[in-house]
């Protein structure tokens, strides 16, 4: 079935999504955001939030994602909590699918973000947001002279282990070589610095805990020997991945599955705007994402005046 021709789309409900989705609103133009089955984004994973402005007493990160939500609908957005299945951008009105739905629009924001990549552990998944990241920017500040383990080996990794440092006791960093990936300056610093120690050709087998993390049962890969780490904190450095496989062959993605922006939000096909995490594989913040989805309903508005749809 084919719906109405909106004039823009938004796939995505993360902070960049919603913003979009207020903004694009607030502007009279009835955004239908395309929100997931599990919409808000990586803050529906964290617990307290600190570094968002406007909130000195901190707030939980699915609670923000609610009032982000609420206002947005407040001005008229209106919301579907389902996956798209396929999109169309070869000629305009875009066409968006959703299982057997097709919603068309004259022009769409993607802000799909991009979903830190974890070890797998059924421990580990347990523990997020109990003292299990993959963030050190957003949840540093709460590990105050606590001891840290870092999982990783590349510019990543020791990012986060130099950035603890500014708060933990001590930092280990544990790899499952006998050498780092990162770049040659990382490595110096993070081999110098005081507060890091390594723990090579290891592997995590178990995140210890049950209400929060405590510690870390490791493998060394080239004895078998397994011990146990006494820790407060469990950071996982080892990568993201952009949500953008149903985007493949429909617009610019670099070999990382980023999206590739032509010119400020613009993707390579005029109409179609990117917003967040889904390029923005440097800041990954929900400020940063939340001022990408302002950028990309303004962006979006102004295309929309330019070809003249009312």
């Amino acid at each position: 079935m084919i719906a109405l021709i909106r004039k823009v789309i938004i796939i995505g409900s993360g902070p960049a999504g919603l913003t979009s989705a207020l903004y694009t609103a607030r502007g009279n133009l009835m955004p239908l955001v395309i929100s997931g089955f599990q919409w808000g984004g990586q803050l529906m994973l964290t617990s307290e939030v600190e570094n968002y402005p406007g909130f000195p007493e901190g707030i939980m990160g699915p609670d923000l994602m609610s009032l982000m939500r609420k206002q947005a609908e407040r001005f008229g957005a209106e919301f579907i909590d389902d996956n798209v299945t396929n999109v169309d951008f070869s000629s305009a009105p875009f066409k968006i699918t959703i299982g057997d739905d097709i919603h068309e629009a004259h022009c769409v924001i993607l802000a799909t973000g991009a979903n830190a990549m974890w070890l797998g552990l059924e421990s580990e998944q347990k523990l997020i947001g109990k003292g299990a990241s993959s963030c050190a920017t957003c949840d540093g500040a709460f590990f105050r002279n606590r001891e840290l383990v870092v999982i990783g080996g590349g510019d990543s990794a020791l990012e986060e282990a130099l950035f603890l440092t500014k708060f933990a006791s001590k930092v280990t960093v544990i790899h499952r070589r006998h050498e780092l990936r990162a770049s040659k300056i990382m490595q110096e610093r993070a081999l110098k610095h005081e507060k890091i120690s390594f723990l090579w050709d290891s592997e995590v087998l178990e995140v210890l805990g049950k209400d929060k993390v405590e510690g870390v049962r490791t493998r060394n890969l080239k004895t078998n020997e397994e011990s146990e780490m006494k820790t407060d904190g469990f950071f996982v450095a080892i990568g993201h991945k952009p949500n953008s496989e149903f985007l493949k062959g429909h617009v610019d993605l670099d070999e990382r599955g980023y999206i590739i922006r032509k010119n400020w939000t613009q993707t390579s096909v005029e109409g179609v705007f990117s917003a967040g995490d889904i390029h923005d594989y440097r800041y990954r913040q929900a400020v940063t994402a939340a001022a990408h989805g302002c950028e990309a309903a303004i962006d979006a508005e102004k295309y929309l005046e330019a070809k003249g749809v009312e």
